[in-house]
């Protein structure tokens, strides 16, 4: 089956339009039959072509905005909030597959977490060098938004092309990037451990040590970074706050409420737990968090960046802000803000060549 977010599927319906659009042309003077079967058969071209065009168009909004990441996200088929049994390999006999990207895929089964998902990952250019063989690289993990899937950071997110550039450039320095799945089984916990799902954990323990397991990575926090959009955001402010021995620094775009989102942890004491406003009230973390957002973004307004700054003041976070002035919440807008955090993280991450 075609990926809703894929070019093929794209470039299908709009050939399906342009064929409405030409057989409404041809086919309108040369129906036959009484005058309401030839006025039917001409309502009907009407509807054909309205019904392509909005399909069309559809589709460009939700791989603009990265609403809905496969068919069975959009059909709600996301499974439900129960304990799951969640096979796959262990990390360790974890198998890779390279795709025309240059990204490797796996699926594999925390040992920690009881989870299991997709995680890909990436190696620089240097990585492959002969000079850098024995030298640990820094790694960046990359946290999609909910709805969403690793796949997005691809498809929408221009990944590992757009961060390519950048490095080519010169605007940052070389990170492996790993990017796994934040909500595995389909369940949002705005990546935390609740009673039946510990996506924290997944995060914080099972994909470190996939990704330390087959892959030659720094392992001291400071080697250890997140960047994140939207709900991915939300997390990338929070990971570094509740393991900050495992990473150093964290970036996140356009994130959503900082206190918590009652929708993805509906119990309110789960939800203060999580909630990067609250943790960095009490830290005494001493980590590097990025925060960006627009003023145009109602998704991720500038107060939810402004009330976080405040708490905080007396910590030991090296916090760094970013306001644009306009941009929605969407691609478009992250894809602005990555010259920007992948710098920032380049200044906080140790490890790699020349480090």
């Amino acid at each position: 089956m075609l990926s809703l977010t894929g070019t093929a599927f794209f470039a299908l319906l709009i050939g399906l339009c342009v064929l409405a659009v030409l057989a409404t042309l041809l086919l309108w003077a040369r129906l036959r039959g009484p005058r309401p079967v030839r006025w039917l058969g001409r309502v009907a071209l009407i509807a054909l072509c309205q019904a392509t065009a909005i399909c069309v168009v559809a589709v460009w909004i939700n791989s603009t905005y990265g609403l809905y990441a496969s068919w069975s996200d959009l059909l709600g088929r996301t499974g439900d909030a129960g304990p799951v049994a969640m096979p796959g390999p262990p990390a360790h006999r974890a198998k890779f597959t390279r795709g025309d990207n240059g990204m490797q895929e796996t699926y594999f089964h925390g040992s920690r977490s009881k989870l299991s998902g997709q995680v890909m990952v990436w190696t620089p250019p240097e990585y492959r060098d002969p000079r850098y063989r024995h030298t640990a690289f820094p790694v960046v993990m990359l946290l999609h938004g909910v709805p969403g899937s690793p796949q997005s950071w691809l498809e929408q997110g221009r990944m590992p092309g757009a961060y390519e550039r950048l490095l080519r450039g010169g605007a940052t320095r070389p990170f492996i990037l790993a990017v796994p799945i934040i909500n595995p089984g389909g369940v949002d916990t705005d990546c935390s451990d609740v009673h039946d799902r510990k996506v924290a954990t997944w995060l914080a323990s099972d994909v470190p040590e996939l990704v330390h397991e087959h892959f030659r990575t720094g392992p001291e926090p400071r080697a250890w970074g997140v960047l994140g959009i939207s709900t991915g955001g939300f997390c990338a402010a929070k990971l570094p706050l509740q393991y900050p021995k495992v990473f150093g620094a964290g970036a996140a775009l356009d994130p959503d409420p900082l206190s918590g989102d009652g929708g993805a942890l509906a119990d309110p004491a789960v939800r203060e737990r999580n909630s990067p406003t609250r943790l960095v009230r009490h830290s005494r973390a001493d980590v590097g968090l990025f925060l960006a957002t627009s003023r145009q973004d109602r998704g991720s307004p500038p107060r939810y960046i402004e009330e976080f700054q405040r708490e905080a003041a007396g910590s030991r976070v090296r916090l760094k802000t970013m306001l644009l002035a306009s941009g929605g919440h969407n691609y478009g807008t992250w894809i602005t803000l990555y010259p920007a955090a992948f710098g920032w993280l380049g200044e906080q991450l140790a490890g790699g060549p020349g480090r």
